[in-house]
């Protein structure tokens, strides 16, 4: 199964943003959700064809409300992810599997929700958890209203912040922060620098991508 996850952006609150509208509701109705990360959404789907199909069903949502959009394909990788502009290349046959490693960047990901114990941690783990264990929640219906002509909502927050009419996601223990730019040599990565962190995730991209 070919895994698929947007990132918000720092001004809005995406589950609310994706959900509070009937297109892109409707386009996530048949998945089920999660929410690995902070102000992320997460689902798997059949096959990268199908992930993105799905996000350029989504793509008026994704310029105005997502930061990033990832693929994660177990046949390419099964713990770092790819961007979409390089899944879109791997779909067409432009570019193979293993020809996918050599650019990359590296989150690294800091604790912003409770420990298992309940205590709060604003900074990285210190007990070893991972992302893995995000709780999941299916896409259930919450009030909703359709967008305006111009693709508006008058009712959606702008701050980022938690709505009552949001569907019920158990809150990521994780945010991404700060990645670093890299190249893969000799089949190793540099290791992440930029903070202290105790988990990073890493994104394959496009040469482009990589030197804008």
């Amino acid at each position: 199964m070919t895994r698929v996850c947007l990132i918000g952006t720092a001004d809005c609150n995406l589950q609310y943003e994706l959900l509070s509208r009937e297109t892109s509701r409707e386009a996530l109705s048949t998945y089920d959700l999660e929410r690995p990360f902070e102000n992320s959404i997460a689902l798997q789907t059949v096959s990268v064809g199908a992930a993105i199909s799905l996000l350029n069903d989504l793509n008026w949502y994704l310029t105005r409300f997502v930061d990033e959009a990832l693929v994660q394909e177990p046949s390419v990788s099964d713990d770092e992810w790819l961007s979409r502009p390089l899944a879109t290349e791997l779909r067409n046959g432009a570019v193979e599997s293993a020809e996918t490693a050599e650019f990359c960047k590296i989150y690294g990901l800091e604790r912003v929700g409770p420990e298992p114990d309940g205590t709060e941690q604003s900074s990285a783990a210190s007990d070893g958890g991972t992302p893995a264990g995000a709780a999941t929640a299916s896409a259930e219906s919450a009030e909703t209203s359709d967008p305006d002509a111009d693709g508006e909502s008058d009712s959606s927050p702008a701050d980022g912040t938690e709505s009552s009419d949001t569907v019920g996601f158990v809150g990521s223990q994780w945010r991404l922060v700060e990645p670093l730019y890299v190249r893969r040599t000799d089949g190793e990565l540099p290791e992440y620098d930029l903070r202290d962190v105790e988990e990073t995730l890493v994104v394959r991209l496009t040469e482009a991508e990589h030197a804008p």
